[in-house]
């Protein structure tokens, strides 16, 4: 008798059948628009083919093109397209791996002559056709051992090495495509007419095989896959815009910063960005003392005993800075002694802040103990990381810990959810999503504890009416993390800030307070920060405005210039006025044209222009120009003064 197989929908309706089905059978029975739809089969939270079988009774959904899942199905396909259109036109190149990435997907290639970037129109072209062609996709499970072979003897050696790592008793699964075979786990498309046209071929660029720099160089092909060409050309428009709004390349037009090989990783700040610096430090500081904390400041240099104790040097060892403790000889030279203690440079500010948590004793009415730090670190990340203000080797972090007693966290955890949205509201950034990471394979501490310790800060967001999503598996060695994921102004997402759980550190150095008991009890250690570090977000507020800072951050505020030579000494008073106001205002006395002043201002990103023709200086008054804006406005000088003054106030002042 054939066994019954009850698949239920997402709303909770049952459907039966008689003997295995396939999701496409599902699909259709359930009607023909979603059967024509679909893509792929969700089956028990695992992604599926819709030509796979199901045999048990299983919760399942369908995943169509308007679900945010079809995407890197999408892209996934687009790569292997890519590989079967190369192999039809460069037959001698050799395939390695071609995953799905953010916002598109690369595939490696092996081959003697490299693909440059006027090759990439060609290849496009040809994944067209095969698009055209309808190519059924079908899922093949092989042995291991014939998968080695059969590549082999294709000439594929990079891919037969892969298969190699594969444990002998497990069977593997090979996708079909034309005359195209490629080593998958899937999902896949049914076939390759369900990729459609938005895709877009990007650019070429070297990798090592398997990242390793003793192995060959390999040319990898990106590209990019949407939904359709409406999100496509949104999305290169997206490209264009970030383009335009590069950090480093306003940067370098606003004259904020600089970067150079003798100190790579660090920045030059120049003194216009410092003062973005300042005004951002300056806001920070009095956002954290009006919510209770301590600041506090603690060593660059510390001893590899400290880093052994907290855990950092068995797995941070490779990305700290570590310093012998030379002494000078005689003769003036350095020397190591055998018996040198090492030294780092400190990597976070954690060890640190329990260093100063432990001096004295504490009562378990002392928590919660808010201490925070402008900590400088330094990270020895790899030179190809390196991006701008984005990812360097010296970064300041608002950093921030807070001790507190276990029946605390909900609380203290509401505390800074509101702290971070009032932060980022005064930002401009107020399009926030919430994650809660939770506990990774690899972790200290038992379940229990972790139970407890998500439980609570589920509960913070909760009861602070935020919407959240689980990361599973997310969540940091000592415990679990809030992801705070923020939308600028063309659409990027950035991860921004952190909070995390920490119930480890505390047992590791031995800090403890006090309970009411009279007994010793271990605080628990929440670690957070704000903007992150001081570098990546400034990074991320230029490219979100664009340069053209809110009057209160703009390092330059007002510009004051006249039409003709006959007005410098009316500008210089204004500009000085100005300055005595507490504005940050300079003046252009040049022998310009004041067209070609206000060109050159407003490609400087400076906010406001005050013009001072004869008329203004005769009645005392200025001609506004504001910065994005063709209007402009003629005031008294006082009036000018006091409303410019009233819109320069940073955000926690007012």
């Amino acid at each position: 008798m054939t066994k019954q197989v009850s698949l239920t929908l997402p709303d909770g309706s049952i459907r039966t059948f008689d003997g295995p089905v396939t999701g496409l059978t599902l699909a259709e029975d359930i009607g023909p628009g979603l059967a024509k739809a679909a893509l792929a089969i969700v089956v028990n939270g695992e992604q599926w083919d819709l030509s796979r079988e199901i045999e048990q009774d299983s919760k399942v959904s369908i995943i169509t093109r308007k679900d945010e899942a079809a995407l890197e199905i999408l892209r996934h396909d687009a790569a292997h397209i890519m590989a079967e259109a190369v192999k039809e036109l460069y037959p001698d190149t050799q395939v390695t791996i071609g995953p799905a990435i953010e916002n598109g997907f690369y595939y490696d290639f092996a081959r003697k002559t490299p693909f440059t970037t006027e090759d990439l129109e060609i290849i496009e072209a040809r994944m067209k056709e095969i698009v055209e062609r309808d190519e059924k996709i079908t899922r093949e499970v092989w042995n291991r051992d014939d998968a080695i072979e059969f590549f082999r003897k294709m000439g594929e050696e990079y891919k037969a090495e892969i298969i190699a790592d594969i444990p002998a008793d497990q069977s593997i699964t090979l996708y079909r495509q034309g005359d195209f075979i490629d080593l998958c786990r899937g999902p896949h498309l049914p076939s390759t007419k369900k990729l459609g046209d938005g895709f877009k071929l990007m650019k070429v660029a070297g990798a090592y095989w398997r990242g390793d720099s003793n192995n060959e160089m390999l040319t990898r092909v990106y590209g990019t896959a949407w939904r359709d060409k409406k999100e496509l050309k949104a999305y290169l428009v997206r490209l264009e815009e970030a383009e335009k709004r590069d950090h480093r390349k306003i940067g370098r037009e606003m004259g904020l910063f600089h970067l150079q090989e003798e100190a790579q990783g660090s920045v030059f700040w120049h003194a216009k960005g410092f003062r973005i610096w300042i005004e951002l430090e300056r806001y920070i500081r009095a956002r954290l003392a009006e919510d209770g904390y301590q600041e506090i400041k603690t060593p660059q240099l510390m001893d590899s005993k400290l880093w052994e104790q907290s855990g950092h040097w068995g797995k941070f060892r490779e990305n700290m800075f570590v310093v012998p403790d030379m002494v000078p000889t005689v003769d003036g030279d350095i020397e190591v002694p055998k018996d040198a203690r090492m030294m780092a440079l400190k990597p976070m500010n954690c060890p640190a802040h329990i260093q100063v948590f432990k001096q004295g004793t504490k009562s378990y009415r002392d928590l919660p103990i808010r201490m925070s730090e402008f900590g400088c670190c330094h990270r020895n990340e790899a030179h190809g990381a390196l991006h701008g203000l984005m990812r360097v080797r010296q970064m300041t972090q608002d950093d921030a810990h807070i001790f507190c007693r276990k029946d605390q966290i909900t609380d203290e955890t509401k505390r800074f959810l509101a702290l971070f949205a009032k932060v980022y509201e005064d930002m401009g950034l107020t399009d926030i999503k919430y994650k809660l990471a939770t506990r990774p394979e690899m972790r200290a501490g038992d379940d229990a504890t972790w139970d407890r310790a998500e439980k609570s800060l589920a509960d913070a967001l909760t009861a602070s009416g935020l919407e959240f999503e689980y990361a599973e598996g997310e969540g940091a060695f000592y415990g679990p993390k809030l992801e705070f994921h923020l939308t600028d102004a063309i659409g990027r997402t950035w991860q921004c800030g952190t909070f995390q759980l920490d119930y480890v550190l505390p047992e590791r150095l031995d800090a403890n307070y006090i309970g009411q008991d009279g007994e010793k009890h271990r605080p628990v250690m929440l670690h957070r920060a704000v903007f992150g570090t001081f570098e990546r977000f400034i990074g991320i507020l230029i490219e979100h405005f664009a340069g053209r800072f809110p009057l209160w951050l703009a390092p330059v505020q007002v510009v004051v210039s006249g039409i003709t030579s006959d007005q410098d000494e009316h500008v210089k008073s204004v500009q000085q006025q100005l300055v005595d106001a507490g504005l940050r205002a300079e003046m252009d006395l040049r022998n310009e044209k004041i067209n070609y002043k206000v060109r050159e201002h407003s490609h400087a990103k400076v906010p406001a222009i005050l013009v001072i023709g004869a008329r203004e200086a005769e009645q005392n008054t200025v001609t506004i120009r504001r910065l994005g804006s063709q209007k402009q406005e003629t005031l008294d000088l006082t009036d000018a003064i006091h409303k410019l003054k009233e819109e320069s106030v940073a955000p926690d002042l007012r």
